[in-house]
């Protein structure tokens, strides 16, 4: 009896194991091809080749870049002009040399040849000692002591058009380490707020990106870190110029 009772267990035991292998398999058989027809859709994606089509903003991304300036777009051309659009947050990134890259370019080109000499047109007050300074027009922002440049410049994103950031003489009245935008209900960390609702802070995205914020002065986080230890409530701010596109 004992030994019957053993091998009915043993047969109902294998029983189950038996329908939960079953089952297994059948939901293997349902996800693995997901699975597969996914990954390969994501490695398609990022693997894809460049769509090789000729921009009119064709020579001047070669000139930007260093490449051959012949205005036609050859595979190697593609892959640069597609690597400096991936780097700089420009979607989608085909290779394709139109207006939104060679925006991106030209204010890069104005950002590089700020070098360490941003006020060299004087255009950012040099007698309020400590003063951050915010050019729309070639989108950038420093930090100056008097005459002497303490950090910077460094690339910003300011507000798009219909939302410009106010230019003039502010000052920094309120800062919030963690601040969460009410209006937009998105992260800002490192603000300091210089006019209404406008701030210097942080972004997870690429500064560079269009078409702009809503006003505020969007930063790298290092950057934004950087103008939080340097500034202070009271420390003046000027913005002026004008952002292209607005």
């Amino acid at each position: 009896m004992k030994r019957l009772l053993n091998l009915r267990m043993r047969r109902s035991g294998t029983g189950r194991t038996g329908r939960r292998a079953g089952a297994a398999l059948a939901l293997t058989a349902l996800t693995v091809p997901l699975t597969v027809a996914l990954g390969s859709t994501a490695s398609a994606a990022s693997a894809s080749p460049c769509h090789g089509l000729r921009g009119p903003y064709q020579k001047q991304a070669e000139k930007f870049l260093g490449l051959r300036v012949d205005g036609r777009q050859s595979a190697s051309d593609c892959r640069a002009i597609r690597a400096f659009q991936t780097s700089h947050g420009i979607t989608p990134n085909y290779g394709y040399a139109g207006p939104v890259t060679w925006g991106v370019m030209r204010v890069v080109a104005q950002q590089k040849a700020a070098g360490h000499h941003p006020n060299s047109a004087h255009k950012c007050p040099t007698g309020k000692g400590r003063i951050a300074c915010v050019d729309l027009t070639r989108q950038i922002s420093w930090i100056q002591d008097g005459s002497k440049l303490v950090f910077g410049p460094v690339p910003i994103r300011t507000g798009r058009n219909g939302y410009e950031t106010r230019t003039g003489a502010k000052r920094i009245y309120w800062r919030h380490l963690h601040h969460v935008s009410t209006l937009y209900h998105v992260a800002m960390p490192y603000s300091q707020f210089f006019d209404g609702g406008q701030a210097f802070h942080s972004i997870s995205g690429s500064v560079w990106s269009a078409p702009g914020s809503h006003g505020c002065v969007n930063m790298r986080s290092k950057d934004a870190k950087k103008y939080w230890s340097l500034l202070r409530n009271g420390d003046d701010v000027h913005v002026y110029g004008r952002k292209p596109g607005t």
